[in-house]
């Protein structure tokens, strides 16, 4: 398939205006396949050649002003359009499209629960062409005019407001000026609950498996939707641009949520069918506010090529947290951030893939690289950019240059320079010269503080390993002289760094502990001195902020990444203080980090059963901790962990055998499935009591709990059988291929699993050339051997990178897999 380039882009959008699309999709027309009925009116500015874009089944006609044009004509997915003239233009297409069952273009799910059918679209990048011929870039908006014909029982959704006129035949009202990316459909039975506010049409929709979890936290969702929209009313100058604000969860979704104007789309874990944390539902809390922010930035304004993809999803991202902190329940969201979400965006930022958080049009060249910038660089480090922006900047300066880059731009598209434009016009601060040195580099600057005793007082210094300008708080603790496992805040000031001024004497004794970066609105990694340090390990609980707990954890981590700190002494400080802690997110995220990173990766195998006992005996202490119910959301983590760090199986299989945990929770279907996968890993249960189990649970995630135990056991049939369905059987799902790839490789089946290491890597390439990118970045995040951590692991990894033909895709998750893996054996060999 032909990929679009920059230049191509450029061409045609001078080439072009492209006004409206009016467009037929008939879903009545088998499991396979739907019809796409597209007509186009444009405009060619002057005589020339161009093309449309479409990837048919069938290109059965197509005629440009009346007069035929040869279907034969396409190559790949381009239709030549030659020698057009300088004046009005109406194309007109009809094709067969075809179904997808991997989260592209129109994808489509039946139900095993009920047996219902529905379909979405998901056109992200370059797959509308999978749905409807169209000029596939974001700098040629066009209004868009959507009819569907669907079974009768179904509901269609769309941009606009959707009318159903009888027959299933439905309409959605046209659109705003919008790029080709950003049209959606949902269409099926779905069940929905619809409200008003502020004069416009509200609802969430479901399959309608999903129905009683959906109406369970009905009024939460709307509430936090109200709330996120009645702020961003506050903030921007410029009012919601749409008709509607529809928000469907859907099933098999690749991303955590699409921004498609008037129809957002998440994917449907997030209607909670077992128990989940507080935290879990801020995270989802945070996905409806982000996605909010893209009805501005992002839909309202488009980027004009992908180089600027920063600009939708930093943006978003920063907004989401700030905004759900300001205008909901949630109001310590960045704690969260700094203990989870961050840490994405380091990790990505130390790899040889890292790239700037707006890297120069020449390093975007076309959608297949672009493609690649979706990360936690666009995403977490662009946020914590402009959190530091903020802070430099002022936050009434910096919503006075958004709300004039809106009103520039609006209904358009527009670059970094407009955006740093319209911040400039809104401050006397040189914001070009912060943008050069935040969004133009790549890599984590680390600040390390030297606190040196003095005549009646104490300085500090702080070293700076990079190039960037922040702004920080040092938060500086004594400890409680009556509690001496609790620390007070003496004092937190504001401070430059570099800073050229001498250093500045501060009175009284020196401080038990010195934060940099304290209230985390930096971004850079931080160290602690010698006696801060010391302080930390004895008392980290009991620093009074978690988000200063957060920054403390956050330096532990990258200490032990950076071959600084042991990962048993790592394990040692959770196992003294996460029985203390308070705020479940740092429980989370440190749990997290010493189960995925140190027990799996950092620690060789015969130092894992030790792990695992450590990470055991903490979460029966925070099961003891909340016998009493004080605490469900923090006990349910506890038992999540527990289930997973299980060396011997008797405890977990009682407790399903039980149907409950002594004390609670009583196990529902996530709990069980849980238990079930680790079962299989420890070899202690077997194909009928999965089997039993599918049928007590014949839900889609019942098959994907089913599908990841049946991997996970440890017989060579099983893993023959996983593997074949994995890479040589091209029917799972995308979603049916993570949950078997996760199943597959388990650290206590190294010997088992050896044979497939060297397998990996050509039929990883095969399968991704197969498959699309998809299918593709599932395989290189799931379906990668992970937990072999050893020289001939990595002599395979980087051969394999010396292969020509590898999807960019592809190719950029094994390059970070197997810097990962680099990075272990570099722990492992301190």
């Amino acid at each position: 398939m032909s990929v679009l380039t920059r230049d191509e882009a450029q061409t045609r959008a001078r080439q072009l205006d492209v006004h409206r699309y009016t467009i037929d999709l008939d879903l009545t027309t088998g499991d396979e396949n739907f019809d796409s009925r597209t007509v186009i009116h444009f405009t060619a500015k002057a005589a020339g050649d161009t093309f449309v874009e479409i990837k048919p089944a069938e290109l059965r006609f197509v005629t440009l002003d009346g007069q035929p044009l040869d279907p034969a004509g396409l190559h790949e997915n381009r239709l030549p359009l030659t020698a057009l003239t300088a004046g009005e233009h109406e194309l007109r297409v009809d094709a067969r499209m075809s179904y997808s069952r991997t989260g592209e273009g129109m994808h489509r799910f039946t139900d095993p629960s009920d047996g219902e059918t529905y379909v979405y679209t998901q056109l992200f990048m370059e797959d509308v062409q999978r749905v409807f011929a169209a000029f596939d870039q974001p700098d040629l908006k066009a209004v868009f005019d959507l009819t569907v014909t669907a079974p009768g029982n179904w509901t269609v959704l769309g941009n606009g407001i959707a009318t159903h006129h009888g027959e299933g035949r439905w309409t959605c009202a046209p659109t705003p000026l919008l790029s080709t990316y950003l049209v959606a459909v949902a269409a099926g039975p779905w069940h929905s609950v619809r409200t008003e506010h502020a004069g416009l049409p509200f609802g969430i929709h479901c399959r309608r498996s999903l129905a009683p979890h959906l109406d369970a936290d009905a009024d939460e969702l709307l509430d936090i939707t109200r709330q996120c929209y009645d702020r961003y009313h506050e903030k921007f100058e410029e009012p919601y641009p749409f008709d509607s604000y529809d928000q469907a969860f859907v099933p098999e979704f690749n991303a955590g949520a699409m921004e498609n104007p008037g129809l957002v789309t998440f994917r449907d874990e997030f209607v909670y069918r077992s128990a989940v944390t507080d935290t879990q539902r801020q995270t989802r809390a945070m996905v409806i506010a982000h996605e909010m922010a893209h009805m501005w930035f992002g839909d309202l304004v488009t980027l004009k090529w992908w180089d600027d993809i920063w600009l939708n999803e930093s943006f978003a991202e920063y907004m989401g947290y700030q905004t759900l902190t300001e205008a909901t329940r949630f109001t310590d969201t960045w704690t969260d951030f700094a203990i989870a979400r961050k840490a994405w965006g380091y990790d990505a930022d130390q790899r040889p893939s890292t790239h700037p958080v707006a890297p120069d049009p020449d390093a975007v060249p076309d959608t297949a690289s672009a493609m690649l910038n979706f990360d936690g660089i666009s995403y977490a480090k662009g946020a914590s950019a402009l959190r530091q922006l903020v802070t430099w900047l002022g936050e009434k300066d910096f919503l006075a240059g958004i709300n004039t880059h809106f009103a520039r731009h609006k209904f358009s598209n527009a670059t970094l320079a407009d955006f740093i434009d319209s911040l400039a016009g809104a401050t006397d601060r040189d914001v070009h010269a912060w943008a050069e040195s935040w969004l133009r580099t790549t890599g984590v600057d680390t600040l390390t503080p030297t606190v040196t005793d003095t005549p009646g007082g104490w300085t500090l210094d702080i070293a700076r390993d990079g190039s960037r300008p922040h702004r920080i708080a040092v938060g500086v603790y004594d400890t409680d002289p009556i509690d001496p496992g609790t620390l007070v805040l003496r004092n937190r000031f504001e401070t430059d760094v570099p800073n050229d001024d001498e250093t500045t004497p501060h009175p009284g004794r020196r401080p038990a502990l010195v934060v940099l970066n304290d209230g985390d609105t930096t971004y850079a990694k931080v160290r602690l001195d010698d006696t801060s340090w010391r302080t930390a390990l004895t008392s980290l609980a009991g620093i009074p902020d978690a988000l200063t707990r957060a920054v403390v954890w956050n330096a532990a981590r990258d200490m032990v990444r950076d071959g600084e700190l042991g990962p048993t002494a790592y394990l040692d400080a959770a196992r003294d203080h996460l029985p203390h802690e308070n705020d479940l997110a740092v429980v989370q995220g440190v749990l997290a980090f010493a189960a995925g990173q140190i027990a799996d990766c950092y620690l060789p195998a015969q130092q894992r059963p030790a792990a695992l006992a450590t990470l055991t005996r903490i979460c029966r202490d925070l099961l003891r901790r909340t016998e009493d119910g004080s605490d469900p959301g923090l006990r349910l983590t506890a038992v999540r962990h527990y289930i997973d760090a299980a060396c011997q199986p008797e405890p977990i299989q009682e407790w399903l055998t039980e149907g409950s945990v002594p004390g609670g929770p009583e196990l529902d279907p996530e709990l069980r499935w849980r238990i079930l996968t680790r079962l299989a890993v420890l070899g202690a249960t077997d194909e009928a009591t999965i089997a039993a189990e599918l049928e007590r649970d014949p839900s889609a995630t019942g098959q994907e709990g089913a599908a990841r135990c049946r991997a996970a056991l440890p017989t060579p049939e099983a893993k023959a059988a996983a593997w074949a369905r994995l890479f040589t059987g091209d029917d799972l799902s995308n979603y049916l291929f993570a949950a078997t790839a996760q199943g597959f490789w388990q650290p206590e089946q190294a010997d088992l699993v050896g044979e497939y290491v060297p397998r990996f890597y050509p039929d990883a390439v095969a399968l991704a050339a197969r498959r699309g990118t998809a299918i593709a970045e599932a395989c290189g995040r799931y379906a990668f051997p992970v937990h072999a951590v050893d020289a001939e692991a990595l002599r395979l990894g980087e051969a394999s990178l010396t292969q020509p033909d590898i999807l960019p895709a592809l190719r950029r998750k094994l390059t970070d897999q197997i810097d990962d893996l680099r990075r272990a054996l570099r722990v492992r060999r301190p």
